[in-house]
């Protein structure tokens, strides 16, 4: 958990740094104890014995997907990617419209963008946008 926390924290500043510190270290560690082990599947890779990347899924709703940066182009978001795509037939999920890095992740994997919003439902207040899978 305290791993997992770790993850999402180093990668969701480093993609998004004007929303750094928007949590604290115990607030994600609650959050994964509390939600994200709960109510999801969650799978994650390492090296060595380190945790480099995580993916939280359940149903067609990609929850969390997150890898520190020392290992992205390495394939690791790819490889947990295709292990949530083969429990279901459509993946659903949110990213931030500002997150460019992460849009063209997805777009090249085959999401589709379907729906734009200004933020006003998410807790950040950031423009947000949905994006979907369909197996072929």
């Amino acid at each position: 958990m305290d791993a997992a926390a770790r993850v999402h924290r180093i990668s969701f500043d480093h993609a998004l740094p004007w929303l750094a510190g928007l949590h604290t270290p115990d607030e994600d560690r609650w959050f994964y104890r509390e939600r994200m082990f709960k109510t999801c599947t969650l799978w994650g890779t390492f090296d060595v014995d380190r945790l480099t990347g995580l993916i939280a899924f359940h149903d067609d709703w990609i929850e969390q997907l997150y890898v520190l940066p020392e290992a992205q182009g390495r394939g690791v978001g790819s490889a947990l990617l295709e292990i949530a795509r083969r429990t279901s037939d459509r993946l659903q999920l949110w990213t931030f419209q500002r997150n460019a890095q992460a849009r063209r992740f997805y777009e090249a994997r085959g999401f589709a963008l379907v729906e734009e919003t200004d933020g006003a439902g998410n807790e950040e207040k950031e423009p947000d946008a949905r994006y979907l899978w369909t197996r072929g």
